[in-house]
Order: structure tokens, then sequence, then C-alpha cells
């Protein structure tokens, strides 16, 4: 069953829709054939800025995290034998502090229909019955429905195309390095660890950074567009709350 095709989906996708078209409408005088192109970047902008509440509350469950870190550790050391002790310890200790260990976890989940139905705009080829005309219009000769794999699987695949997808994985590429770099994980150092599980950890955390790269060589070029302006958005307000909400020392 196409979840999309439920009515109230697909009257609230349709809806989406029509703000989209809408704002490539308003777009053209000023983008030309780059309206629709210009309207996904948007529409992703708008999208992310309402959910900046949702970001917020992430960096500061975040926050609470890196703060009750040690002393989660020091729970598990002294109870690692009696786990209903350590449970009980441990959901105790996030009552006194106010806090609850699924804090990040809520805003994660309730952004999660708003970004599903937008990204669902630059997937599907038709909308509450109805063609997805936006797949059709091009940016720079590229259809927005046209995707890099699929491009070179079929032969048709031309150096417009080439190009633009080169720049749109390029954004997605430096961005996934920035990220990188500016967000290693903590890895805990305690006497028994194994330091090279630690390392190995921070490797896969490096590494699925770039995991958006690859997705974006198999979607349409409309949905490449928006995982690009997301990873950027993303990289910026991180670094933002980052510096309102400061981790606690390792």
């Amino acid at each position: 069953m196409d979840l999309y095709a439920f009515p109230p989906v697909a009257a609230i996708l349709d809806a989406a829709y029509s703000l989209l078209m809408g704002l490539a409408s308003l777009l053209e005088p000023l983008t030309g054939s780059a309206a629709a192109a210009a309207s996904v970047i948007l529409l992703t902008l708008l999208v992310r800025a309402a959910l900046i509440p949702a970001g917020i509350a992430q960096a500061k469950a975040e926050q609470t995290r890196s703060r009750l870190a040690p002393k989660l550790r020091e729970l598990r050391r002294r109870h690692q034998k009696d786990p209903e002790r350590l449970q009980r310890e441990t959901m105790k200790l996030y009552a006194d502090e106010k806090a609850s260990p699924f804090a990040g976890c809520l805003p994660m989940l309730a952004q999660a229909p708003v970004v599903a139905i937008v990204y669902a705009l630059f997937l599907h080829t038709a909308i509450a019955g109805h063609a997805n005309a936006l797949l059709s219009h091009e940016l720079v000769s590229v259809p927005l429905g046209t995707s890099l794999v699929g491009a070179v699987a079929a032969g048709t695949a031309s150096l417009a195309t080439l190009g633009v997808f080169a720049g749109v994985l390029a954004v997605i590429i430096v961005v996934a390095e920035i990220t990188r770099r500016a967000f290693r994980p903590q890895i805990e150092t305690e006497t028994d660890a194994a330091p090279l599980a630690g390392a190995g950890i921070a490797r896969l955390a490096g590494v699925l950074q770039f995991t958006t790269a690859v997705f974006a060589l198999f979607v349409p070029l409309a949905a490449a567009l928006y995982l690009a302006t997301t990873v950027a958005w993303t990289l910026v307000q991180r670094l933002v709350l980052r510096r309102i909400y400061p981790l606690a020392a390792a």
C-alpha cells in the first residue's frame, strides 16, 4: 500500500506541491528557467527554519547528556554486576536532574512527518493522482526528475548532467567533511575499554557523514538539491547551537 495515496496524506502532499509550484511562479521573474530548482531550495530553507525549535531541543538534550555522562559512567562502574540496580539509579539520576533519556528522540520524531512529506515532493512522478510537473522543469538543461545513476545507466548523461550533479555532490561532500571535523564523537575512555574499538566507532561515524552523497547519486536532481540544502543548513545550525549550548568538557 502506498502511504502517500492515503487520502489525508495525499491532500497534505498536494497542498505542499501547490505551495512549491507557487514559489516557482513567484521566483520565475528573478531566476528564469531555474525557478523550479530555486523553489526547491527555498522551500527546503523555509521548512528547516520552521524546524529550528526541534533543533534547539536536540541541542539542549545533547548538552544534558554530556553533562550527565561522568555520573552515568560512575553508575555503570559501581553497578555493572546488578543491571536492575543500575537501571533504577539511572532513572533516579535523570529524575533528580529533571531530564529525560529520551529528550533528544522526541524532536526527531516530531519533524519526521514534515521531512517525509517535503522529500516526497521531489521523488514521486505523480502526486494526488496528477503528474508532478516539478520534475519536468530543468536546471541548466537538466530535468529535475533526472538521476545521475539512471542517466548513466541509460546512456543519456550529458556534460550538463555530469556538471550539475558534480556541483551538488561537491557541496554535500564538503559539508560532510566539515561536519566530520567539527563534530567528532567523544569516545569514552575507561580503563577497561578497548582503544581500537573506540577508534573504530569514530571512523564509522566519520564515514556515515558521507552517505548523503551516495543517496544523491540515485535520486532525482530535485531531491539531490534538497539533500544538499538540508545538510548545509544543518551544519550551520549545529555550529550556531553548539556555541549557544556547549557540551561539558570531556
